[in-house]
């Protein structure tokens, strides 16, 4: 059965958190190293008066972890004084994880998919990945535009431009860092540089690279597919290509890939999910079919592309 997707999602209203600084390297591993056996991480351990030596950092930067470890997937609140380590971020970033620095380019495409797929605290990098049609663009460009989304998806508060103005500049930088900075901080490359969405084309003037992504592992579009299918199909057993490659919040739009691309993974997945998903080209209807699966086994699937992209 395959039939339309839900496009009722209501995406969630965040623009701020970051405190002007796009993510590091290391300040995701630096937050999983202070959880417990029992995967609990104090909140008290971003305010207290040892936060600083803790982290390494200036105050606003600790501030900034904490929300990059929000947005990215890696905590999730627990109690009122606690948060809790995700799944993910166990697999990938503890001591004997499979990434346990963030070195590896899955890393950066899942946490992108976090960021621009998923949008958990993140909304201007959904919109950007998902809105923004114009070949290129400059970040004066991009503000009225966002200014209408923001007000459309919260209509009852008024954002002042100087705050999307900030959200859109370290969205912008996490994929282009400025070159030069009076900061010595700013020379830190941001861990979604590496990945190569987004290209500062002239001074100031941006432009996505769309087509195939070399780094891009099946594995990771595999888990994205996964996510994007619980989230607007859920309960569907097929989804047309179409779907996969253009609708909002989709592999294909929030990965920048092309037609040719995408149908290349799709091919491949099918030969490699071991009949959970199959692909199939009738007549010009292009779908990929997803067998009955139980919760556990879904998620399980999801752990096991995760480990393919880590080579595990």
């Amino acid at each position: 059965m395959q039939s339309t997707l839900e496009n009722n999602r209501k995406v969630p209203a965040h623009f701020s958190g970051h405190e002007t600084f796009p993510l590091r390297q290391m300040w995701l591993k630096k937050v999983v190293d202070q959880s417990t056996i029992d995967g609990l991480v104090p909140k008290s351990v971003f305010t207290d008066k040892n936060a600083i030596a803790t982290f390494g950092v200036g105050k606003n930067m600790v501030s900034s972890i904490r929300h990059w470890a929000q947005a990215c997937g890696i905590l999730e609140e627990a109690t009122t004084k606690e948060f809790e380590l995700t799944k993910l971020a166990s697999l990938i970033l503890s001591d004997n994880g499979f990434d346990p620095y963030a070195e590896h380019p899955s890393t950066a495409w899942l946490i992108h998919w976090h960021l621009a797929g998923k949008c958990l605290r993140s909304t201007t990098w959904y919109w950007l990945f998902n809105h923004v049609k114009m070949p290129a663009f400059t970040r004066k460009d991009l503000e009225g535009v966002l200014a209408i989304y923001a007000n459309e998806i919260v209509p009852e508060h008024r954002l002042s431009p100087a705050t999307l103005e900030r959200d859109l500049e370290v969205c912008l930088r996490s994929y282009a860092p400025r070159s030069s900075s009076g900061s010595p901080e700013d020379y830190a490359e941001p861990l979604l540089g590496e990945i190569g969405l987004l290209q500062e084309i002239h001074k100031g003037q941006y432009a996505f690279r769309r087509g195939p992504k070399a780094s891009l592992h099946l594995g990771i579009f595999t888990f994205a597919l996964m996510d994007f299918w619980e989230q607007r199909a859920n309960g569907l057993s097929a989804l047309a290509f179409e779907n996969i490659m253009y609708s909002e919040g989709s592999p294909g739009r929030v990965f920048k890939l092309d037609e040719e691309s995408v149908a290349q993974y799709l091919i491949e997945l099918s030969d490699r999910t071991e009949g959970v998903l199959t692909w199939t080209d009738s007549a010009g209807l292009r779908q990929i079919h997803k067998k009955v699966l139980t919760v556990t086994e879904h998620e399980n699937f999801k752990d096991k592309m995760i480990g393919w992209a880590y080579d595990k």
